[in-house]
């Protein structure tokens, strides 16, 4: 059977069902094809389960803390573990079922569950149906990757997915990648009571970050007795007793190694392209197989986009629903908007978060501009003394050129939040000594900021 639409969207993640819907409300007649569960990765494996797991563990933390503040609770701090997972279960389904029940209703969009897969540039075969389109989106989304390590296939492992169906607690949990996933794990089971080892090749944990963050986050989890080893290389994998997992780091002359209950794998992501049957399309990947787009999210085959994660343009889900902006804009408002126009911007939700946008102070130096710097601890924060949450610090690079903002990190209690100042500035394109002379609100996370831009000064 072959069936005709005018658009075609593969994928039910952060941007496809937005674009279906903006397709169809401009009269035309789309497929949305989904092979597995409604709201891509955020709603069934990232963002929204992990941030109700965030959540759980802050509220243990909190409680343990309880004398701090003047409340004293009896009897200690008891985790139901099996109830934290199926609250963050349940935080899943209930979104999930949100965006099923906005697709069924939605006007003018045919549901098809099934794989997709090209037999060519305008045509895809689901299951014993052959749809055709002009234009087809693309929002398969990625996975886990599972790394080449000695021994990796001879022992149980666990990835962000996986760790999701757990219902007792680890005893121990090796955490392999000292990352944004990872170190999100790393932090909430040790707050459920875990041991936990961070274990990472390379020198510092969060790299792509600068050093003072990195050392900052290792700092910070450390307190909480997290154990992390850095310069970690020849990690390997072998069963021990028990069905626990040993785990090799280190090379000689001073091998190393840990036995765990648990392993969690958290290296990276790949996309899922590897079996859409892009060749018979024709369109381009890179060597880790991302698809290739411009700055309007076009692949190289025309009427063919890729949007969200296997474009390798974003990994988060902000950047998804812009990818969808973008294309919506450019197809349907006659926009022209681009891909590096927006600003680049993410948090790493450890408690305290950091929140980052543009570059690192590292990179900005490298870009040979005349940079400023300044940097304040939290303890200078009001809001910071006030919830007893000191640890971290605000700082922000500019060009003494410009005047323009090129990127700050709040590392500290809502820093998550109050990075979104800064961000708009940014945006705005807007030269910093506009939000100097603003007038935040007090007692806030953001009422600091206009004090760190004043004491902007040339990077030593």
């Amino acid at each position: 059977m072959t069936a005709r639409y005018d658009a075609i969207v593969v994928g039910a993640g952060q941007a496809g069902p937005s674009l279906a819907a903006r397709l169809a409300g401009n009269g035309m007649k789309v497929a949305l094809v989904e092979r597995h569960l409604m709201g891509g990765t955020c709603v069934n494996t990232g963002c929204m389960p992990t941030k109700a797991l965030v959540a759980s563990a802050y509220a243990a933390h909190l409680a343990r803390r309880g004398a701090d503040f003047g409340v004293m609770i009896d009897g200690g701090v008891r985790i139901d573990f099996a109830r934290v997972m199926e609250r963050a279960r349940t935080v899943t389904r209930n979104a999930r079922a949100g965006v099923e029940s906005w697709l069924e209703r939605m006007q003018g969009v045919t549901v098809i569950r099934g794989h997709a897969r090209f037999e060519g540039p305008s045509t895809l075969r689901v299951g014993d149906t052959v749809l055709t389109a002009p234009r087809i989106f693309l929002n398969v989304g990625g996975r886990a990757l599972v790394p080449d390590m000695p021994g990796v296939g001879d022992v149980p492992h666990l990835t962000n997915s996986t760790i999701l169906a757990l219902d007792t607690l680890p005893r121990h949990l090796v955490v392999i990648g000292g990352s944004y996933i990872g170190l999100e794990f790393a932090q909430i089971f040790r707050r459920l009571g875990a041991d936990v080892t961070v274990v990472e090749k390379g020198p510092r944990l969060v790299s792509r970050e600068d050093e003072d963050v990195s050392e900052a986050v290792r700092e910070i989890l450390e307190a909480e007795g997290i154990a992390v080893r850095t310069g970690s290389e020849c990690i390997s994998f072998a069963p021990h007793a028990d069905g626990q997992v040993t785990v090799h780091m280190q090379c000689e002359p001073s091998p190393q190694e840990t036995v765990g209950s648990h392993v969690l794998l958290a290296v990276g992501r790949r996309p899922n392209t590897d079996d859409l049957g892009l060749d018979k399309a024709g369109v381009d990947t890179d060597e880790r197989g991302y698809i290739r787009v411009d700055e309007g999210l076009a692949t190289n085959v025309p009427g063919i986009w890729a949007m969200g994660d296997c474009n390798g343009r974003g990994a988060f889900t902000h950047t998804a629903y812009n990818d969808y902006e973008i294309i919506a804009a450019n197809l349907l408002d006659g926009a022209s908007r681009r891909v590096s126009d927006r600003v680049s911007g993410y948090a790493l939700y450890v408690d305290p978060p950091l929140g980052r946008v543009g570059l690192t102070e590292a990179q900005a130096r490298a870009s040979g501009k005349a940079v400023l710097v300044s940097k304040r601890p939290m303890t200078r924060v009001g809001r910071a003394v006030e919830k007893g949450e000191t640890r971290g610090f605000i700082k922000i690079v500019a060009d003494a050129d410009s005047q323009r903002i090129l990127g700050a990190a709040i590392l500290g209690t809502g820093g998550d939040e109050a990075i979104h100042g800064i961000l708009d500035m940014m945006h705005a394109d807007q030269p910093w000594p506009v939000l100097q002379w603003a007038v935040p609100i007090h007692p806030t996370v953001s009422e600091l900021i206009p004090t760190v831009l004043g004491d902007l000064k040339p990077a030593p």
